[in-house]
């Protein structure tokens, strides 16, 4: 009997350095900062997946990152208490229809701060797509991946993190009512801004949905301090917006180094010692400003350096103990790429 071919998918998405305007992103935060808006650019530290159809009905997810495997002998056995259970709720959303293998793995370090497992979620959500024929364009597969990250973290997730992953270059995501919109910014001054950027991993692992649930609950409850603080990095976040439409990295610079001395003020946790020790040092060797990636408390920091001083700001970070990552912008979003066995 002839072999039927089976369908292979592999799709890939990009991280993200967060520079302005993050945790207004998480609703319903933005709705009580009208013209809010989240500043980003993605990064080429891919987030990759290979998804598989099966001639039986079996299920087979694993993560290369944390060297799990999980096999399932039908779609009705999915488990969603697993450490995989992001890649089994994205599988039994999608219902493929017979079996499938999933494999992923992501380059960002875990805990970076990068939007690592909201990339993977666009790469396995793209993969999984096609696969399954479902037809879902982009803004909705943009519609469901928060939903989905939320019930895995089980606290509100963001939603700038889908937009570079989906789209790459760098991003403007307005919030307001009826939820998000993504404009492209400036598409070519990335290699510029990709010149004058460093990200630089502190060695420390961070888990985002604690300090952003502080500070959620906290605004909520009626802080008053954490609702200036955010309205304040809400107008930073406008300024930098600005700043990249007229190409002025000095004022990127100003608006980045004023939105993390806000940030910082956003919860005990999203600072720590080493971050502050490496933000020192990096100034000394030559950077303009700095800011944690993403909700702080360890993972990613992001500088601006002066002109010409990237590999200085990069030695002197790791001869204090940082971990400088290989990585440069990208304007390239997610790719699928189609193949059968």
């Amino acid at each position: 009997m002839k072999k039927i071919p089976m369908r292979k998918i592999a799709a890939a998405a990009p991280t993200r350095v967060d520079l302005a305007g993050g945790t207004l992103d998480l609703p319903p935060l933005h709705l009580f900062h009208p013209g809010a808006v989240t500043i980003n650019v993605a990064l080429d530290l891919l987030a990759t997946c290979e998804v598989a159809a099966r001639d039986d009905a079996a299920i087979v997810l694993e993560s290369r990152d944390i060297g799990r495997r999980e096999v399932y002998r039908s779609p009705a056995e999915l488990r969603f208490d697993t450490p995989l259970q992001l890649l089994a709720r994205l599988v039994a959303f999608f219902a493929p229809g017979g079996g499938v293998e999933v494999v992923t793995a992501c380059a960002a370090p875990q805990g970076s701060g990068l939007g690592g497992s909201s990339a993977l979620v666009v790469a396995l959500a793209g993969a999984l797509n096609r696969l399954a024929n479902a037809g879902h364009a982009s803004d909705r597969l943009l519609a469901f991946a928060p939903d989905i990250e939320t019930q895995v973290i089980r606290s509100p997730a963001g939603v700038q993190d889908y937009y570079p992953a989906m789209y790459g270059g760098i991003n403007a995501i307005h919030l307001g009512i009826g939820g998000a919109s993504r404009e492209a910014l400036s598409a070519d001054w990335l290699p510029t801004l990709d010149a004058r950027l460093v990200v630089c991993h502190t060695g420390q692992a961070h888990f985002s949905g604690a300090n952003n649930w502080d500070i959620f609950k906290r605004h909520i409850d009626g802080d008053a301090a954490t609702q200036a603080a955010l309205a304040r990095i809400r107008d930073l976040a406008r300024a930098l917006y600005a700043a990249i439409g007229a190409r002025d990295i000095a004022a990127v610079a100003e608006c980045l180094d004023e939105e993390w001395r806000h940030r910082r003020q956003l919860a005990e946790g999203v600072s720590t010692p080493t971050i502050e020790r490496l933000l020192a040092t990096a100034r000394e060797a030559g950077a303009l400003a700095g800011k944690v990636c993403g909700a702080g408390g360890g993972g990613c920091v992001v500088f601006i350096v002066a002109e010409g001083r990237r590999e200085e700001v990069r030695a002197a970070l790791a001869a204090a103990g940082g971990e400088p990552l290989d990585a440069r912008l990208t304007a390239r979003g997610l790719t699928l790429t189609e193949a059968t066995d």
